[in-house]
């Protein structure tokens, strides 16, 4: 059943959630957020009331998307906390890796940092008897465009302009277009080195239906979690990119914002448009997930996000990460602790703990029909 219900989402209803500051994703391999000095993992004021073991037992396998290491951890944690007897464990991976297992009935359910595609969709029927994959957005941030140019503090780019770089027609720092949307800025000759994830990465796939969608004119390649641009230098995951950036003087890659924060790296502003070009920030990033929609059905919440959003202040290129599971057709024995976990995660007290650790929760209005989607699982 189609949902008939306004599928905008309110900024207001975001704007509550979003922790002030930035919106950190932390994406494969990231540095992780929820550690004290000490290495101890931030106390949570989750109690065990507020989580509902319900009939949840043994063990429950899951894998995928980095971007959502350090929340599910915190999860997992709380969850295990509460819930004597049951063991839940989480592989971070990539969001390929994820779906792949998911697919292939190993984990109970996986996180991804995009959604299904219909051929994985279909797909997954094989595993959910008598149903199919769906996407329960949980968390989301902005991806940041870090680059390294001696003497360079401040950088503007649009969507074209970026395209030509990673698509290898932009080679100098000094290029007349990079000049022109950068005025008063001396630009050094110095070659670009552009660095992307070598590994299938939801990451890529949000930065590639950005451009794809931003400048589809200098950027001919499809969306997809595995880079297809010619040139360029691979490192694996975001933080084997986010450390060449780091180190090379020229370098520009993309990763989530929280490696930007962590390695003090420099970060594109976005001209989009609007009348100032706009920062990678977790208020920019939300005032352009609050422009999404749902794009799926029934219980499928997958969400269209606007990256040709002009909006004052928007920072078009997010990412949202989802946890993909049978809508029916789960395993009788993972079922009740998969319901009870994701219940729990997309509990008020759940979203609290993002906002505790750095993440963004996801926006009211969608997190309600997430725990609605949760409910009707079988």
């Amino acid at each position: 059943m189609k949902l008939q219900r306004k599928n905008m989402l309110r900024a207001s209803a975001l704007g509550a959630l979003v922790v002030s500051g930035a919106l950190v994703l932390t994406a494969c391999g990231s540095d992780d957020n929820t550690k004290t000095a000490d290495g101890t993992t931030k106390p949570s004021t989750a109690a065990a009331g507020d989580i509902k073991c319900d009939d949840a037992k043994g063990k429950l396998l899951a894998s995928g998307s980095s971007a959502q290491k350090n929340a599910v951890e915190l999860w997992v944690k709380n969850y295990m906390a509460a819930c004597s007897g049951v063991e839940v464990n989480y592989k971070s991976s990539s969001s390929g890796e994820g779906i792949v297992a998911f697919n292939q009935g190993t984990v109970g359910f996986a996180g991804s940092d995009s959604a299904l595609k219909p051929e994985q969709v279909e797909e997954s029927k094989k595993i959910c008897t008598g149903g199919q994959g769906i996407n329960l957005p949980m968390v989301g941030g902005p991806v940041a465009l870090g680059f390294n140019v001696a003497g360079v503090d401040k950088l503007n780019l649009d969507a074209a302009t970026v395209a030509n770089i990673f698509n290898d027609k932009i080679k100098k720092w000094d290029d007349e277009a990079i000049k022109k949307l950068n005025p008063g800025v001396t630009l050094p000759s110095t070659a670009i080195q552009a660095f992307h994830r070598s590994d299938d990465s939801g990451t890529t796939e949000n930065v590639t239906k950005y451009l794809k969608t931003a400048a589809p004119d200098a950027w001919p390649h499809e969306a997809a979690k595995k880079w297809a641009a010619p040139g360029g230098q691979a490192a694996s995951g975001s933080a084997g990119v986010a450390a060449q950036v780091k180190q090379v003087d020229g370098a520009i890659g993309y990763f989530e914002l929280s490696f930007a924060g962590s390695q003090n790296i420099k970060t594109v502003d976005l001209n989009t448009g609007a009348a100032a070009p706009v920062k990678a920030t977790g208020e920019n990033a939300s005032k352009a997930i609050a422009a999404a929609k749902i794009a799926g059905t029934g219980s499928d919440l997958a969400l269209k996000l606007d990256y040709t959003t002009k909006a004052e202040g928007a920072y078009p290129l997010v990412l949202v990460t989802y946890e993909v599971v049978c809508d029916k057709g789960n395993k009788a024995e993972t079922l009740p602790t998969v319901k009870s976990f994701l219940n729990y995660a997309a509990s008020d007290a759940g979203q609290k703990v993002l906002l505790e650790n750095g993440y963004a929760p996801i926006p009211a209005e969608i997190n309600a029909k997430v725990r609605e989607a949760i409910k009707t699982l079988g």
